[in-house]
């Protein structure tokens, strides 16, 4: 059976590779720290890792995205769309009034994932602004050490499947500032991955460094995609870490790198004196798909 490395249980990362995955026969491996993830994969102890790379509302997970460009050299196998959906948990009858209500300003401290916390500063300034807030490593790690402190009141952002786990109570749920808060994930694994949904259509991934000495480089590597009407899904720059003012470019093509079009645009690119590297070609799985059977 295949291994599949995530962060712990009851994250968002846990439920979306679940959402994916459905009953194939994968196992997870859960890992505290993104780093382990990735190196679990890298020295072969799992098989795949599941990685967050954009939000919504922060854009990309600039973190993880730096792993897999300079740190390990895992190829992606598939990427997917899955809606954050946080919550509020805690033990609910430490903030209980006289008619069984929650009083949200009996909390003393909110815990969650430095991500999440910023994506529920509305809810957290109407109902509970007096509230001290706290970074953890994990959503899931928030829900375990409130539910480890009963009568400290503390509470916790995080999923559904943390509070289930940890069998606390969701005093207020879909906490998040905006309801169009969805993150996207990529599988990363040295063999394509296999799964019973149908993907929408394919992405690959590139990694652009131009020559520090060719002017209007950037518009003629984008010429080569655009004369080829080979649509860019997304372009971003990131520093190289070599040195002040170097950097590449990240780059999603929906086209497929086994085409005839996106091979000859690299080699174009490739003759400009830019350096190119593959980082995937794989499946991607659809915003509308996931959205209306995850809701």
């Amino acid at each position: 059976m295949k291994k599949i490395a995530v962060l712990p249980e009851g994250t968002v990362s846990h439920e979306a590779i679940l959402y994916l995955a459905g009953d194939v026969p994968y196992e997870l491996v859960h890992y505290k720290h993104i780093s382990e993830v990735f190196r679990s994969t890298e020295q072969g102890v799992t098989d795949y890792s599941v990685i967050p790379i954009e939000n919504t509302i922060d854009g990309s997970v600039s973190l993880h995205m730096d792993w897999l460009v300079h740190e390990v050299d895992i190829p992606m196998q598939a990427e997917w769309v899955y809606p954050s959906i946080q919550n509020l948990i805690g033990h609910r009858n430490e903030f209980q009034d006289r008619d069984g209500n929650v009083d949200f300003t009996r909390i003393t401290k909110i815990m969650s994932h430095p991500v999440a916390i910023p994506q529920c500063q509305q809810f957290i300034q109407k109902f509970a602004p007096q509230a001290e807030l706290e970074s953890v490593n994990s959503t899931a790690e928030a829900v375990a050490i409130v539910k480890n402190n009963p009568g400290s009141g503390w509470a916790a952002i995080g999923t559904s499947l943390a509070a289930e786990k940890h069998q606390l109570d969701i005093m207020a749920s879909k906490v998040t500032d905006h309801d169009n808060n969805f993150t996207r994930f990529v599988l990363v694994g040295r063999e394509p991955a296999e799964f019973r949904r149908q993907p929408e259509g394919v992405r690959t991934s590139l990694i652009v460094t131009q020559p520090e000495d060719f002017p209007g480089a950037l518009h003629q590597v984008l010429s080569a995609f655009a004369w080829r009407r080979l649509n860019l899904s997304r372009i971003e720059s990131r520093p190289t870490k070599r040195q002040l003012g170097s950097y590449y470019f990240y780059i999603e093509v929906l086209e497929t790198i086994h085409s005839v079009l996106l091979p000859a645009a690299i080699a174009e690119i490739e003759a400009l004196q830019c350096q190119v590297r593959i980082l995937g070609s794989y499946p991607n799985y659809t915003y509308q798909e996931l959205s209306t059977e995850v809701q």
